[in-house]
C-alpha cells in the first residue's frame, strides 16, 4: 500500500509541474540577474587618484578557510609608490577552483580594498585560469585616476586616503567598471554620494520589483 501511495505522490509533483509555466532564459544573449548581495568574482579596489587600496596585509589569505588567497607584500617607495602607506600587494592571486565564495575575505580586508561583485560567469576550459591575478582582478581606471605608481595626490599621508573614504571611496562602491563580465553588479549607497553606474543599477531594480510584482 505504501508503495503505491508513493508512486502516486510522484506522479503528484510530476502533473503539477506540467501545467505550469515554462520559464525560458535566452542565456547568453539575456543573462539573468543576480540578487543584488551576491558573491561574485573579487575585486580589488582603488582610490580616487588610482592607488590601489590594498596594503598587502595578507588579512583575507588568513582568514580563507579553503585557502584559495595568495599575497606577496612589497615596500612602497617615493620613486615607486602604488598604495598610500608602507605596504602595497606586489603579487595577488585567488584561486576559483578553491573558492566558496563564503565572503570571509572581504570582511577581514581592513582598508575595503577587497569586495565581491555580482559576475559569476567564472567557467574555464582550463584549471590554470581559474588562478586569477592581481591584473585581472584590480579595479579598471576610472576617468581622474592614474595608473600606479605615482605620488599620493588626495593628501601627505595614508590617513587621509583612509578617514573620508564614505565621501570619495573610489572604486569600492562596486564592481560595475569591471571589464571582466558584462557589468551585473552591486552598487552601495552612501548618502549624499552618488556613483558611476548608480542611475542604471536603480532602474534595473524598479524593473526587477514591476516584474515581480
Amino acid at each position: 500500500m505504501g508503495a503505491i501511495t508513493g508512486t502516486f505522490k510522484g506522479f503528484g509533483v510530476t502533473f503539477s509541474h506540467m501545467f505550469r509555466k515554462v520559464v525560458t532564459t535566452d542565456y547568453p544573449f539575456k543573462p539573468p540577474v543576480s540578487a543584488p548581495r551576491y558573491h561574485g568574482r573579487h575585486i580589488l579596489n582603488r582610490h580616487p587618484d588610482g592607488l590601489e587600496k590594498c596594503i598587502g596585509c595578507e588579512l583575507c589569505a588568513w582568514a580563507c578557510p579553503a585557502d584559495a588567497i595568495y599575497v606577496e607584500g612589497g615596500d612602497n617607495t617615493d620613486e615607486q609608490r602604488f598604495s598610500p602607506g608602507e605596504r602595497y600587494a606586489s603579487v595577488y592571486q585567488i584561486n576559483y577552483a578553491r573558492c566558496i565564495f563564503c565572503g570571509l575575505c572581504i570582511e577581514a580586508c581592513p582598508t575595503r580594498s577587497l569586495t565581491m561583485s555580482n559576475e559569476y560567469e567564472l567557467a574555464r576550459d582550463n584549471r590554470q585560469d581559474l588562478i586569477f591575478t592581481k591584473e585581472q582582478l584590480l579595479a579598471p581606471l576610472l576617468p581622474g585616476m592614474e595608473q600606479p605608481p605615482h605620488p599620493m595626490r588626495l593628501g601627505d599621508s595614508e590617513k587621509d586616503y583612509y578617514v573620508g573614504a564614505l565621501t570619495n571611496p573610489g572604486t569600492s562602491a562596486g564592481a560595475e567598471h569591471s571589464p571582466m563580465g558584462p557589468g551585473r553588479y552591486r552598487v552601495e549607497e552612501h548618502p549624499g554620494v552618488t556613483f558611476p553606474g548608480a542611475e542604471q543599477h536603480a532602474q534595473r531594480a524598479t524593473a526587477e520589483s514591476g516584474e515581480g510584482s
